[in-house]
């Protein structure tokens, strides 16, 4: 369990399971000399789905502590909330939807929470992909995985179709257990949307491999899963086939990646263009931090890509 002691400082906490081993502990002090802040970041490490007890008594910790400001939750984001839902003064538009808090910061006296996921997903998703590439192709999307991140990444899609057809008309998801495919079915069926969902269970790489293989030219594959990062291996087979002409996202930047390592290995044979999860990082944390300490931290433009350039210099 945790000890917690009032901080000296302002201070910002990263609430995940191995904290010291992501690369934010090196990029956050370089960030915080260029945006001018003397802050600093501590990691918060819990078991996955620890004792409700524990993460209340992270939230009251930081809710009443002077110089603790808020926080950045990776994995513990649904549990955290359901134990200290009731510590928020105020939550953003998508936190009682999801029913998670990815980010928690302190607007005077009230402490807030935010599910930020359905935003730095989109803003990556945007970075990544060509303007107006829906509208010109056919072209569908697959997300392996049926969990938050992946449920984050379509509630994005289908509030921009609102406005653009430049969407996919057609996301399917698989997931190796029924349980989450239906919690997101449900959520959907709750939103009206032009877009049409297939969900499809997916015990194993070769079911998920079958599903991709029926994918029009030029489609976007995206693993969702965790796989490669959270535990060992990848959603797809070695021998997976995919889009030709087709997008390949990779929502980790670290660990083994093996899904990016089979893309790359039919990266020249299907024309792929593939990208990790490294942007996502990079949006994920900025817009926290930004919330935090209540600063305008731009997402795109020379602005970015020197907040981009600091990360990548504090990580070699």
């Amino acid at each position: 369990m945790p000890t917690y002691t009032p901080a000296q400082k302002p201070t910002m906490y990263f609430i995940g399971v191995t904290t010291t081993k992501s690369s934010i502990m090196k990029v956050f002090p370089k960030w915080m000399e260029h945006f001018g802040i003397d802050a600093e970041l501590k990691g918060i490490d819990f078991a996955p789905h620890s004792a409700p007890e524990a993460y209340r008594e992270a939230v009251s910790f930081i809710k009443n502590d002077h110089h603790s400001l808020g926080a950045l939750v990776t994995t513990h984001k649904l549990d955290c909330y359901q134990a200290s839902k009731d510590l928020f003064e105020g939550t953003g538009p998508y936190t009682k939807l999801l029913h998670e808090a990815s980010s928690i910061s302190k607007r005077g006296k009230e402490l807030w929470a935010h599910a930020k996921d359905p935003i730095t997903s989109g803003l990556a998703l945007e970075n990544h992909m060509p303007k107006g590439y829906f509208t010109k192709f056919d072209a569908s999307m697959l997300l392996l995985g049926a969990g938050g991140s992946s449920l984050a990444l379509s509630l994005y899609l289908i509030n921009k179709a609102k406005e653009s057809d430049d969407v996919p008309k057609h996301i399917i998801i698989t997931n190796r257990s029924e349980k989450r495919l239906e919690e997101m079915k449900a959520i959907h069926a709750t939103l009206k949307s032009p877009i049409a969902f297939t969900y499809e269970l997916c015990p194993t790489p070769e079911e998920n491999d079958a599903v991709m293989q029926r994918l029009p030219e030029g489609s976007l594959v995206i693993n969702a899963t965790g796989l490669g990062k959270d535990g060992p291996g990848s959603p797809l087979p070695d021998n997976a086939h995919f889009p030709k002409n087709g997008y390949v996202w990779e929502f980790n930047y670290r660990g083994e990646l093996q899904f990016l390592s089979q893309a790359k290995a039919a990266q020249e044979e299907k024309k792929l263009t593939i990208v990790d999860g490294w942007q996502y990082f990079i949006y994920g944390w900025t817009q926290v931090i930004a919330e935090v300490f209540h600063i305008d931290i731009p997402v795109s433009g020379p602005a970015f890509d020197t907040i981009c350039d600091i990360a990548l210099k504090a990580i070699k």
